[in-house]
């Protein structure tokens, strides 16, 4: 049996054997009133069913398909709106970053550090990354095997850097198109760092409506419930009040108004799961 370890981020404890924590919130910042939104019901939910929360928004979409897409407010805009959420509304935040001088300022305002699938393999990126000393969620490359996290991990470790999440988010089958390898997320766990699960990205269609990515958010419960159900740290979870117009992956979001019975139902399994005695089978 594996031995899980823990990572701190402020006040919330990641850990495969301890309650899910969740990673929620907007695919990239948009206007005021959508952001408050979207905060202030993720805080009401998460508070009354005891879930600890961290509030998630990009600050720059860097990858988007098409050149006519929202990208965000850029970096320094965005650090800021970021930094004053935090303030204001007693948050921890995570952001993705995108280069090397990225994660050293982005460092000075956020609490947890977001690899991009894309980039998970810059060594660059990840020294920058773990010199700046606070924790960071890689998000597993759509191109890679679960065994192949192993070398990412060493490129962590090498720069001093245990802080880490490990975040499935789907694997690339065929044009189009992403599947979500249940045995994988297992085999993530048995490299004893947290393994958090993307709900939103394993949701994708990639490139399906030509300027943009479609997806397939009426399967969103299901994907998180089989997840949850491995017995994992977390789950990364995108939320919009209006889908259909959100300004990016809005396919893939999940509705506000569903965000209370949809976590009913994954802290029920969470709780279920890890009540089980585990079994070595060998």
């Amino acid at each position: 049996m594996t031995n899980p370890r823990k990572v701190e981020v402020g006040n919330v404890i990641f850990s495969n054997n301890s309650d899910f924590v969740l990673i929620a919130g907007l695919n990239v910042l948009e206007d005021e009133r959508t952001i408050l939104e979207v905060i202030e019901e993720i805080k009401k939910v998460t508070k009354e069913l005891e879930i600890p929360f961290i509030f998630k928004a990009s600050y720059d979409k860097a990858n988007r398909s098409s050149i006519e897409s929202y990208r965000g407010p850029g970096i320094d805009k965005g650090l800021d709106i970021l930094g004053k959420l935090k303030s204001d509304h007693d948050l921890l935040v995570v952001s993705d970053v995108h280069s090397p001088e990225e994660a050293i300022k982005a460092s000075k305002v956020l609490d947890l550090i977001q690899i991009p699938a894309f980039l998970c393999r810059q060594t660059d990126l990840i020294e920058s990354a773990s010199s700046s000393n606070i924790p960071v969620n890689i998000k597993k490359g759509q191109f890679l095997s679960p065994s192949e996290i192993k070398n990412i991990i060493k490129k962590f470790e090498h720069y001093g850097n245990k802080d880490l999440l490990i975040c499935e988010r789907g694997t690339s089958f065929g044009y189009n198109n992403l599947v979500v390898d249940m045995l994988g997320l297992a085999q993530l766990k048995t490299y004893e760092y947290p393994v958090i699960f993307d709900v939103t990205h394993s949701l994708q269609e990639p490139g399906g409506m030509g300027e943009s990515t479609s997806g397939r958010r009426s399967f969103s419960l299901d994907l998180a419930k089989s997840a949850i159900s491995i017995g994992i740290a977390g789950l990364f979870l995108e939320t919009h009040p209006d889908p259909d117009n959100a300004k990016c992956d809005g396919p893939c979001a999940l509705p506000l108004k569903h965000l209370k019975e949809f976590l009913i139902q994954i802290k029920a399994i969470d709780k279920l799961v890890k009540s089980f005695q585990g079994i070595e089978i060998s």
